[in-house]
């Protein structure tokens, strides 16, 4: 028996009837309760209702429906409105009383009351906008990327974490209770404030890509900010345009607790002015920058429980690859190999964006194993980048980290085959003990010296290295400078050793006393540079700084670092006299080997005819290898 069946346009009335199919009348329709209001007041509610209502999205107002509002006396004080489960916007009275509904006729635009009113009105409908199907925008998993409330970490992979840590630069720290009160701050911003989509980029694209509507970005700042300690001027502004290639940078592990696992970093490759984007901007190396997160350690006691506890804040620093490379492959002895990441130019710049915003906003803490560099890196790459939202990349050590980027076919490692081929191409940068060897030998060449290894030579005190410079030629003598600059280095960090311990245990020295003072005001200084929002405290604005902000950092963070570099190398140089005995005298020993080397250097030369010799690596006698790509 065939079942006779109703035409197709009854079941379509049925579901819009049962709220299953959205009707073409469910656009907003205000339900205004005038009780207790005067005629001005009520002609002030009228006019902020029209004005909110023209400026929704038609996507935002289509969701809605009817919408009661009623004006009341009894919300609590702090309260500046409630959206309550049955779709009812109640809003403080003395919003109309206050200034907007003293106006007769309606409602004084530029009234005290009015774009308080207007702000704690479009609050609610963010929240019924949220509440509705049209909406969901504090569950979806992108928005919560965005806003802060990052994935796990282990062990709780698959659980957001519950504090949001992007608590600088805010335009309103209310916005951190949790994922429904950012929506509804953020989208009182993204409508009242000309500025939302340049401060927060990433959102406001989000936004107008849910609410179907277009964004005005003409008036926003150039490129995209990030302060760089050290550098004239303090800000440096990278324009995604110009970056090739992000790669991944790996420093290899050492002996030490904290460093024996290596070290994640991400290389923006950026090509030097005028230059097209191609491979050959992998030879600008000044203009290469690498994204490094860093605890900062803001007392002279490094502290293992501090660090499993998340006690030092975790930053994200900008800082030049020569630097890192001499950090790195100079002073720890380590290397740093140089992976590229298989990234679409839009997601180049999308991952500049989140580094902008996690440079000025965020605040994290730094723990060894949970939140390590490698961790934070991943949620970088995470948050930054959606495609890899779905790469399952999580991994808590560097090395783990670069295994899931390769098995996910986003790291290419095989650029690292032959090494000998990726230190040429500045994929790899052997540590600078290889180079060391390589000086060593040189010696060995054309002295007879005793010692078997470099490691022993740079032991010996200085007076005895001193005893073969007056034999040396010129390419020994170029070969013995670089081996004292290590031995230098090597000194530098004993002795920062030294002094950590003595400003700790010696209590009864006056002087250092001082010192250690002294030091804590330094660290403290320094903090500022470690957390660039600081600069900015007191200043308008929030999110990434716009040309006004940018201006002032330029006219009183410049001349405020300077200050504090000074500061630093006068205190190091009083240091020295709380120096043990043994250690102050081997420094001054190198100190006078290097004066010595450098006078028989420019005298060799100029009797050689100022010809530059070769060293055994192919580079220029005294160049430091962090110099060639």
């Amino acid at each position: 028996m065939r079942v006779r069946r109703p035409p197709r346009w009854r079941w379509l009335v049925a579901l819009v009837c049962f709220g299953l199919l959205p009707s073409a009348q469910a656009s907003l329709r205000w339900q205004p309760d005038s009780t207790g209001l005067n005629e001005s007041q009520r002609a002030a509610s009228q006019a902020l209702l029209d004005d909110v209502a023209a400026r929704l999205p038609p996507a935002w107002r289509d969701a809605l429906g009817e919408v009661p509002v009623a004006w009341r006396d009894d919300l609590p004080e702090r309260v500046h409105g409630r959206a309550t489960g049955s779709g009812r916007i109640l809003l403080p009275r003395q919003l109309l009383v206050g200034g907007m509904g003293d106006v007769p006729g309606g409602m004084a635009p530029d009234a005290p009351g009015a774009a308080a009113a207007s702000a704690a009105l479009i609050h609610e409908l963010a929240h019924l906008l949220d509440r509705s199907t049209a909406g969901g925008f504090s569950r979806d998993p992108r928005l919560l990327d965005l806003a802060g409330w990052q994935v796990g970490t282990w062990p709780r992979l698959w659980l957001r974490q519950q504090r949001n840590p992007f608590t600088d630069r805010s335009p309103d720290p209310y916005e951190l209770q949790s994922p429904r009160e950012y929506v509804a701050v953020n989208l009182e911003h993204f409508l009242l404030d000309a500025d939302y989509a340049c401060r927060r980029p990433a959102l406001a694209a989000y936004f107008a890509a849910r609410l179907n509507t277009k964004l005005d970005v003409a008036a926003c700042a150039p490129a995209l900010s990030f302060f760089e300690d050290g550098a004239q001027p303090p800000l440096l502004a990278i324009d995604p345009a110009r970056v090739y290639a992000v790669d991944y940078l790996l420093a290899d592990g050492n002996r030490e607790a904290m460093s024996r696992w290596g070290h994640s970093m991400l290389r923006l490759v950026i090509c030097a002015p005028g230059r097209p984007r191609g491979p050959d901007c992998r030879l600008d190396l000044q203009q290469h920058r690498v994204l490094s997160f860093r605890a900062f350690i803001d007392d002279v006691q490094l502290s293992s429980w501090g660090g499993l506890t998340g006690r030092y804040p975790a930053r994200l620093y900008l800082l030049p690859l020569a630097q890192v490379l001499d950090e790195y492959t100079q002073v720890q002895l380590r290397g740093l190999r140089s992976i590229p990441l298989a990234l679409k130019q839009d997601e180049i710049a999308s991952l500049l964006q989140r580094a902008a915003q996690v440079h000025w906003s965020y605040d994290g803490g730094y723990r060894f194993i949970a939140n390590n560099c490698a961790v934070e890196t991943y949620k970088l790459l995470h948050d930054g980048v959606p495609r890899l939202a779905d790469a399952q990349l999580s991994g808590i050590t560097p090395k783990g980290l670069l295994r899931r980027l390769e098995r996910a076919g986003i790291a290419d490692a095989a650029v690292l085959d032959d090494l000998s081929q990726a230190e040429r191409v500045g994929y790899f940068f052997p540590a600078a003990s290889v180079h060391y060897q390589a000086m060593f030998d040189v010696l060995r060449q054309a002295l007879p010296l005793p010692e078997a290894s470099v490691q022993a030579w740079l032991k010996l005190p200085p007076a005895q290295r001193a005893a073969w410079i007056e034999r040396a030629d010129l390419r020994s003598s170029a070969a013995l400078l670089v081996l004292e600059q290590a031995a230098r280095r090597q000194q530098e960090q004993a002795a920062r050793d030294a002094l950590k311990q003595r400003f700790l245990s010696d209590t009864h020295d006056v002087a250092v006393r001082e010192g250690g003072v002294r030091l804590q005001a330094l660290l403290d200084e320094e903090g500022f540079f470690a957390q660039p929002a600081r600069l900015l405290a007191g200043q308008p604005g929030y999110g990434l700084p716009q040309q006004a902000e940018r201006a002032f950092l330029a006219s009183e963070a410049g001349p405020r670092a300077i200050e504090q570099r000074a500061s630093r190398r006068a205190l190091q140089d009083d240091a020295k006299q709380w120096l043990p005995d043994g250690l102050r005298a081997d420094i001054e020993g190198t100190e006078g080997n290097l004066t010595a080397l450098g006078e028989r250097l420019r005298r060799l030369n100029r009797e050689a005819g100022g010809l530059q010799l070769k060293l055994g690596d192919g580079q220029p006698s005294g160049e430091s290898p962090t110099s060639r790509p």
